[in-house]
């Protein structure tokens, strides 16, 4: 397994948009210890690779609050699903980045050695995502940029809208818990998985908060 090479072109994909109804409120705006969760996340991913980083909001979605150098982008096409975000995410960094790393607004422990990790495994993969508690996270993964690009408007010209999919077609390695802490530095950083931990409702929000 090749080690995360910092001279390679690898980009960030943030998907800032999505109707968050069982939150009651765009998760974006959620407050982060102080600072916008849109803005946390953007600063942990810049942090985390050194190519361009891009924020996707919804065609209509008021700006979100982004810190300096993070792109903003917006979706072709209005309530067409995560996969759509992607893409748009994905044609953005065509050309700039051989890699992408693609996480949603609500992962905000994401460890930026777990980010890096999972970009190293794509030496022999075209996609690379944490299979945990039963499911993959197709929005705390890694991707070739140029073939998962292809793939996703395969699968929006055929009228799919998720992100399963998008891995189902791709080659894509799957690592469970104990293969995500065997990456480099990941057991040391981040041994309990925080990273993935997310947050659908204000409680489990709050909870998510104040374990922080």
């Amino acid at each position: 397994m090749a080690l995360y090479d910092p001279g390679m072109a690898d980009g960030a994909i943030l998907l800032v948009g999505g109707a968050s109804t069982r939150m009651g409120r765009p998760k974006a705006d959620l407050d982060w210890h102080g600072t916008p969760l849109s803005a946390h996340m953007a600063a942990l991913l810049a942090n985390a690779v050194r190519g361009p980083v891009v924020a996707v909001a919804a065609p209509e979605q008021p700006d979100p609050a982004l810190p300096p150098g993070v792109e903003l982008v917006r979706d072709a096409v209005a309530g067409d699903g995560p996969l759509r975000g992607l893409e748009a995410g994905l044609a953005a960094l065509a050309g700039r980045a051989e890699r992408a790393f693609a996480a949603a607004v609500d992962l905000p422990r994401l460890d930026p050695v777990l980010v890096r990790g999972l970009l190293g495994r794509l030496d022999d993969a075209t996609a690379a995502a944490p299979f945990v508690g039963g499911h993959r996270q197709p929005l705390a993964a890694a991707y070739r940029v140029d073939a998962a690009l292809t793939q996703a408007r395969a699968l929006l010209a055929g009228g799919e809208r998720g992100l399963q999919p998008l891995l189902d077609r791709l080659d894509a390695v799957e690592l469970d818990a104990d293969a995500l802490l065997a990456l480099p530095g990941v057991a040391a950083a981040d041994p309990a998985l925080r990273s993935l931990a997310g947050a659908n409702t204000p409680a489990e929000w709050e909870h998510l908060r104040a374990g922080s």
